[in-house]
């Protein structure tokens, strides 16, 4: 089933997350044709759909249709998560979808993110700042890197860093053990590992999605930018011609669209923009990719198929990234947070 997922993939892949539907803990649908792919969790009742379908552009609405009445038949909502422009598009129309934007993602060709890396100037200083640190990136094969007790290592330093427990569903963080087509790029110091980047493809847009920068706890800085440098010069070597970096929640880079969202999840939305950072930092996340000034941003969407977007399906969505219910999760979150506290406690005095 997942080499099956996978091939088509590889034909039709065309939002930046499509090739995440191989990552565990996603079911896969097939249409009755054959010739598409969707993948998603069900949470409360409610398929949350990671992107959109995968399949031929001029097949999208069709296979759109089919997967929604079958989980109709199910007792099932549908929620497309990280939708591009094309799903939109078709979605436009209806007066039973809900859209909401999610933020932005921004977008480059391989030469404009090398040009702009290579000539601003605090840029090229956070380059010098690694090398100079005795950085040097190379590529690892998959093999390699899906064995590498450095590089489990790695990430397991980085989640402990991170301001929520550990996410899944589009932002899963081991995919080291199914790596397939992905490109792993590791910044070494002394023939040790110490932080890594996984590359991972968009073939319907001959491009590349930086899927996750790791740094370890030995990582200095200016690592990441010097493994963003090695990605995006084997893509212009390769004359691949997109490179992005993916989602940027709650960006403020979106254009203005259309935008479905009802009162009371205005209000949410606001509510973590203003105090979200305390448990993670959507605005940095936001400044970091800004600096590498992006070609384009284009706006990434929730689709949902009801004609106000309810409770039940936001419990799913974070039900899905939560890997568990929206309760579970949020008492998780709730425990990280007093753990992270106490730490920072015990550290002061």
């Amino acid at each position: 089933m997942i080499e099956r997922a996978r091939n088509l993939i590889l034909m039709y892949g065309w939002n930046s997350t499509a090739y995440q539907l191989l990552n565990p803990g996603l079911q896969l649908w097939f249409s009755a044709a054959g010739d598409a792919v969707v993948g998603y969790v069900v949470r409360d009742r409610v398929r949350v759909v990671a992107g959109a379908p995968v399949c031929a552009h001029e097949r999208l609405a069709a296979v759109a249709d089919e997967f929604e009445r079958e989980a109709r038949r199910a007792g099932e909502g549908v929620c497309y998560f990280a939708a591009g422009e094309r799903l939109v598009r078709i979605n436009a129309p209806k007066p039973d979808r809900t859209m909401v934007v999610l933020g932005a993602q921004p977008v480059w060709r391989p030469e404009s993110f090398l040009h702009t890396l290579h000539t601003h100037a605090s840029l090229r200083a956070q380059l010098h700042r690694a090398r100079n640190k005795g950085i040097v990136v190379r590529e690892w094969s998959t093999e390699q890197a899906r064995q590498s007790g450095e590089l489990h290592r790695c990430l397991k330093e980085w989640l402990a860093t991170r301001g929520l427990p550990t996410m899944h569903f589009l932002i899963e963080p081991d995919t080291l053990d199914r790596l397939f087509d992905r490109r792993v790029f590791v910044a070494e110091r002394a023939g040790v590992a110490v932080a890594f980047a996984v590359s991972t493809p968009i073939p319907a847009r001959d491009g590349a999605l930086v899927e996750q920068i790791v740094r370890g706890t030995r990582a200095p800085n200016g690592t990441a930018e010097l493994l963003l440098d090695a990605i995006a010069t084997t893509l212009v070597y390769d004359r691949k011609q997109q490179i992005t970096l993916g989602l940027s929640p709650l960006s403020n880079h979106v254009p203005t669209t259309r935008d479905d969202a009802t009162p009371w999840l205005r209000i949410l939305l606001a509510w973590l923009r203003v105090h979200g950072r305390r448990f993670y930092n959507f605005g940095g996340l936001d400044a970091f990719k800004s600096k590498f000034q992006p070609d384009a941003w284009e706006p990434i969407h929730a689709v949902s198929c009801e004609p106000v977007m309810s409770t039940r399906t936001l419990r799913a969505i974070a039900g899905a990234f939560g890997g568990s219910t929206a309760a579970g999760f949020a008492l998780r979150i709730a425990t990280h947070a007093v753990s992270r506290e106490f730490g920072r406690l015990k550290g002061e005095s």
